[in-house]
């Protein structure tokens, strides 16, 4: 095994995309072969000073992605995002440094690009905290049991003026964009969404290391007939023994602009002939499915997890990107202990519900956090009381965290509906 220091980490070349993608499908228990397919595909997008190799030698043993994103704040600012993916250390080399060395140079990088933030999904819980991360977002799935709902499917039919069409994915991709950037633009957490996500998601780029099945797509208009809601959905194949239909409906993406809408997508779903059961894919932890439905019983989590990982870079954008739910003020101690960024110190915020201002001060601090705690709490999703109870924020005056908490909160949850 080579020494440490004779991992060289480098920015991706041309002709290391075939080495690198072996190392990234052997880091996810994918096959390692790599495909003449495959290398097309990644070199279309791969950035190659935001694509980083670790290699021993001529053998490539970690990898590391990043991109431009956009995460929509409290208030509905878009933020920019130095989004991270397809990390990997292969496993015969764990424990030696390389996903510092990778992470050190990309947060590096991000704060000289001007990036307010860094986010990830993770694939495993204990790994991103010490790089300053929080899981600001989380995520839950439910199963519906169709039977038991309460729902009368004579009665799908939205009763507002508004109607439900079937499209193909060719509509998808004319309507869905403009469709979304209203959705994410008041949804705190959200993500923008690539021409190359909607290709995808549409199959009109079909991927070979993706197995792609074409779903149904259906739409909702509202009475004046514009597009306020988007539902994907596949269904599977599976009759009872007495030749009772047992089909599956999986929801693939539900977007919407207003409550209508997403009460006539859930209701249209949970109508289709055979369907028996519905899952819903990941949704926000308080979603109004549940008490959509005569009986929230019926709905029951399938799974409950962390989502979106948010690591703040620069403490004074972040703040002052974002509103607040009260007037108020306070003074944060924010340390930044890896050595992985420059977002430690003492700021004071001042807040509204219009807006913050937030500067560096020499005041006494009223509430010591790490940044990955307070990239949880940035979103509204978290508490600070919560996070005092557990020892992970520290009050330096009583009753500190109270305020964070009316300051910080949003009445729903921040939601990232997708994964990158």
């Amino acid at each position: 095994m080579s020494p440490r220091q004779d991992i060289d980490v480098r920015p991706l070349r041309d002709d290391g995309i075939p080495e690198w993608i072996r190392a990234l499908n052997t880091g996810f228990l994918r096959p390692p072969s790599v495909s003449e397919a495959e290398i097309a595909d990644r070199s279309t997008y791969l950035v190659p000073e935001r694509t980083l190799g670790a290699f021993d030698g001529e053998r490539c043993v970690g990898t590391f992605r990043s991109f431009a994103q956009e995460i929509t704040a409290v208030g509905g600012a878009a933020v920019r995002a130095d989004a991270i993916t397809n990390v990997t250390v292969t496993s015969t080399h764990r424990r030696r440094g390389i996903l510092t060395r990778m992470m050190a140079r990309e947060l590096t990088a991000a704060e000289e690009r001007g990036d307010v933030v860094a986010t990830l999904i993770a694939a495993e819980y204990p790994i991103y905290g010490r790089y300053g991360f929080g899981a600001a977002t989380t995520a839950a799935e439910w199963t519906i049991d169709v039977p038991r709902s309460g729902l009368d499917p004579r009665r799908a039919a939205p009763d507002d003026g508004g109607r439900i069409d079937l499209v193909d994915g060719d509509d998808v991709r004319k309507t869905g964009p403009e469709l979304y950037e209203r959705f994410r633009r008041a949804q705190p957490g959200a993500t923008d969404r690539s021409e190359r996500w909607w290709r995808i998601a549409t199959g009109a780029l079909v991927l070979d290391r993706v197995p792609w099945t074409e779903p149904f797509h259906a739409v909702y208009r509202g009475a004046r007939g514009e597009v306020e809601g988007l539902l994907s959905y596949t269904v599977d194949d599976r009759w009872g023994d007495a030749k009772q239909p047992l089909q599956t409906a999986k929801v693939t993406d539900l977007i919407a602009v207003t409550p209508a809408a997403e009460h006539a997508l859930w209701r249209y779903v949970c109508s289709i002939d055979w369907v028996t059961r519905v899952r819903t894919g990941w949704r926000a932890p308080d979603d109004l499915l549940p008490h959509l439905l005569p009986d929230p019983r019926a709905a029951a989590i399938t799974s409950q997890a962390d989502w979106l990982w948010v690591r703040i870079l620069d403490v004074v954008a972040a703040l002052e990107a974002r509103t607040y739910g009260a007037a108020g003020a306070l003074v944060l101690e924010v340390t930044d202990g890896q050595g992985q960024g420059s977002a430690g110190g003492r700021y004071r915020l001042d807040a509204s519900p219009e807006g913050g201002s937030c500067v560096r001060t020499t005041e006494a601090a009223e509430l010591t956090l790490g940044v990955g705690e307070l990239s949880e709490l940035w979103l509204g999703g978290e508490s600070a009381v919560r996070l005092v109870a557990l020892g992970r924020v520290r009050e330096e005056r009583a009753g500190a965290a109270l305020v964070a908490d009316a300051l910080l909160r949003t009445s729903r949850r921040p939601w990232c509906p997708d994964i990158f």
